[in-house]
């Protein structure tokens, strides 16, 4: 479990920005790759992951609905 990244749905967080989400996802990408930083060779594969992932994750929050929440 990445221990760095945070839950960013409410309640946990009401203010998420895409910075926020984006920060997740390249910790995660570090995470499974091993890599904090990719090879030169490997920057491309790198970046598409983390941009994936970004977009991934704020669909999910976006889609997701949070039982007892208030609007």
């Amino acid at each position: 479990m990445c221990r760095s990244i945070k839950t960013l749905r409410p309640p946990f967080t009401d203010d998420v920005t895409d910075d926020d989400i984006r920060a997740a996802a390249l910790q995660y990408v570090r995470k499974i790759s091993g890599f904090r930083a990719p090879a030169a060779h490997n920057t491309d594969a790198f970046e598409r992951a983390v941009e994936e992932i970004t977009r991934a994750s704020a669909d999910l929050l976006a889609s997701i609905e949070v039982r007892g929440a208030r609007a």
